[in-house]
Order: structure tokens, then sequence, then C-alpha cells
């Protein structure tokens, strides 16, 4: 029975873009780091990318299809204590993001940016009640 995760894996179309986007942009500490393959731990899991041909060379060429436009179907969300500075830190690096913060008709505050691949991620926090 499945029940629970221990890793996320992003196929990344150039590695060593993403490899510098996760380490210095956000600055996840690197536990593996391998020709075409790096994991960052954060907290209990484990995020690693891996270079897409790899992938398709590991599982198939016609499950990858790495040579196909990317479309994000896939969303990783990180709860924090302020997404605004977080928002502020990361635009001072040069994140791409698609949507500054904004508060949500049920109160979360969020922000979305994409990482050199264009998969999409959530910063967000639930404002503390004055």
């Amino acid at each position: 029975m499945i029940d629970h995760i221990n890793a996320v894996l992003i196929m990344v179309q150039d590695f060593d873009t993403s490899f510098a986007f996760y380490k210095d942009v956000l600055e996840f500490t690197p536990s593996t780091v391998e020709k075409g393959f790096a994991a960052f731990d954060i907290g209990n899991k484990t995020l690693a990318i891996l270079d897409m041909k790899m992938a398709a060379a590991m599982i198939s060429e016609e499950a990858i299809q790495p040579n196909k436009d990317f479309i994000p179907r896939s969303l990783f969300a990180v709860f924090m204590e302020d997404c605004d500075a977080e928002y502020e830190r990361l635009k001072a690096k040069g994140v791409r993001f698609i949507k500054p913060p904004v508060t949500q008709p049920w109160g979360q505050r969020t922000a979305y940016f994409t990482d050199p691949d264009g998969n999409i991620w959530e910063i967000s926090h639930f404002p503390k009640a004055s």
C-alpha cells in the first residue's frame, strides 16, 4: 500500500540552468549531485531534478517525449510565514513571477512563479488575524 511520498522528481531540459536555479536562487542545499541528476532535501522530503534526455533513456522516449513543448500540469505549493517578503526576495534575484501576491477569497495570500522549465511554484501564507 502506498502511504507516503518520499521524493518528487522534475525532468528538465537544461540541467545546468535548473540546478543553478534551485541551488542559487531558491537556495536549496543539494544532497546528491551527479551528471544530469541532483537531489535537494527539503524538510523530510526530497526534490530531485533529472535531465530530460536521461529520463527518456531510463524510462522511454515515448513516455517522456523529450522534444515536445512543455505544458505545466503540476504545481508545487510552499507554505511560509510571509509570502510577500519571499516574493520581494525572489523577484530581486530575477525569478519570473506569473502572478504577484494576492489575497484569495478564502483568506490565503498566494504568489506564483515558474522555474526555468516552466514548472509552477506557489508561495503562500494565511495572514494572522489582528
